[in-house]
């Protein structure tokens, strides 16, 4: 056997599978959930440009339809993810993120937390070796937005720095401790974080705007973050609301706005929201996980939404779809939007569903168990004919986060004045009035699909009382440890409910 040395490997909590060795073959280990150190637990040095460049490339985890996504997503009133047939049925992980049934074995909620762990991290080595002012921002900005989700999806994040032995268990920082670790972090990275420039449809780059942007999602959610409890109501501070406007403010006077073509936002050629995209993988995970089999391009006939989310939208709301142009180009057959309803091909003739036999007619009525092919109304918003990259942050997010805090700080007539803009902006018809939940409702036109109506619902208190959620525990507005995580770490507690 060729022995290369005593490797010992770093971890977060986070779970670690080794294959069976046997035989002289060399071991090779690969880092995928784990961080590779040197035997008297040192860190070698690293390459700081290409560390870096590395952290970038991970924002592609954002970009699948499992894990990251879809524990933000897939466990609010959006969506549901039907098992057709035997069609993602994928020993119920699907089902039971909709019906918040999951454990603590759940394989997206313990994919998501490897992932995450992982990144902070790797972000944590870059700012350890001290790096020049700019490369120091942008890892101090990436461990925040991944640390982030760390903390909004479980409630408590471990963290080892560099210096710490291997054989140390990595200290947990509470959620309160982890919100204002995250604040310091972006807080200490603005100054030296480089402008995004609103006309650019690539933004992939950590950017002042970028950190005023999760500054201004840390405070709107403060309340939650670091109340005493992850469940039921929370009081939003003036002080807190007027630090979201205080940031979105600055991310205005940056030059982003309003793009009044609400779809040309998602195209290749979008400019003025995007605020943050990922460089690394693409959105067509977004139109192949619920496009049918039989259109073009042939998707994985899976998501849909639900009708009464559906119903939120008038019929004038230009975020309710545009018909598919159908006029003989590729992917012309697809709407933008919502699509329900007769689909056609790329010529404007009518798609038959290839094993009913039928007319494919996406219909409002669907279930999570033994769902018809053609059931449930999909959703397009990236269109494979243009999309650009996958978007991370965007302007109308923040202009929305600015308008809650406005309404949560006490001026109602202000709120209303801003969602009027965008609702005339979007071809709808002005609110006379703005209550909470006209604000989570406007929200949710907005933004959906977007990756993070979970994170809404639990600020409204409407996350145990969407459809389909058969488990109503308060202890579910957090993600269980994985149950490996807490093997590998005695410092993480379960989390309530679990």
């Amino acid at each position: 056997m060729n022995k290369r040395g005593t490797i010992n490997l770093l971890t977060l909590g986070m779970s670690v599978t080794l294959a069976t060795l046997s035989g002289c073959t060399d071991l090779v280990v690969q880092d995928k959930d784990s961080i590779i150190v040197k035997s008297d637990g040192s860190i070698p040095k690293i390459d700081v440009a290409e560390s870096l460049k590395a952290a970038y490339i991970d924002l592609g985890a954002y970009t699948d339809q499992a894990n990251i996504y879809s524990l933000g997503e897939h466990t609010s009133a959006e969506m549901i993810p039907p098992t057709r047939g035997v069609d993602w049925g994928d020993n119920g992980v699907w089902r039971t993120l909709d019906q918040h049934t999951w454990d603590a074995t759940h394989s997206w909620v313990l994919g998501a937390w490897n992932q995450l762990n992982q990144r902070v991290y790797k972000c944590t080595q870059i700012i350890a070796a001290n790096p020049a002012a700019q490369p120091m921002a942008e890892a101090k900005f990436l461990r925040a937005w991944n640390m982030f989700h760390v903390m909004d999806y479980w409630g408590q994040v471990p963290f080892r720095e560099v210096t710490e032995g291997v054989n140390d268990n990595p200290k947990v920082k509470s959620r309160a401790e982890a919100f204002a670790f995250i604040v310091k972090d972006l807080t200490e990275a603005l100054p030296g974080l480089p402008e995004a420039v609103p006309a650019n449809r690539e933004n992939s780059f950590a950017s002042k705007a970028a950190a005023n942007f999760l500054l201004a999602k840390l405070y709107l959610n403060k309340a939650v973050y670091t109340a005493a409890s992850a469940e039921g109501t929370f009081t939003h501070a003036k002080a807190d609301m007027d630090q979201v406007a205080k940031y979105v403010d600055a991310i205005t006077a940056a030059g982003f706005k309003l793009n009044p073509d609400y779809y040309g936002t998602y195209t290749a050629t979008g400019k003025n929201e995007i605020i943050f995209t990922s460089p690394e993988g693409t959105a067509q995970n977004r139109w192949y996980m619920t496009l049918h089999y039989d259109q073009n391009p042939s998707g994985w006939n899976g998501f849909a939404t639900l009708a009464d989310f559906y119903d939120k939208f008038e019929a004038n709301d230009v975020r309710k779809g545009i018909p598919a142009k159908k006029d003989g180009t590729n992917y012309s057959g697809i709407s933008r939007g919502f699509l329900i309803g007769q689909q056609y091909d790329d010529k404007g003739a009518p798609i038959t569903d290839s094993r009913s036999k039928k007319p494919l007619v996406f219909t409002r009525d669907i279930t999570l168990a033994g769902t018809p092919t053609d059931k449930g109304i999909r959703v397009i918003k990236y269109h494979p004919a243009d999309a650009g990259k996958y978007i991370l942050m965007r302007y109308a997010d923040a202009y929305l986060m600015k308008a809650e805090a406005t309404l949560r700080g006490g001026d109602a007539a202000g709120a209303l004045a801003q969602v009027n803009a965008l609702r005339t902006l979007r071809k709808a018809s002005a609110l006379t009035t703005l209550t909470d939940d006209a604000m989570f409702d406007e929200i949710g036109r907005e933004t959906y699909w977007e990756g993070g109506k979970r994170t809404v619902e639990v600020r409204f208190n409407k996350y145990l009382t969407g459809t389909g959620v058969d488990r109503k525990d308060p202890g579910t507005v957090l993600f269980p440890i994985p149950s490996d995580a807490i093997t590998s770490n005695p410092n993480l507690k379960q989390n309530n409910g679990y």
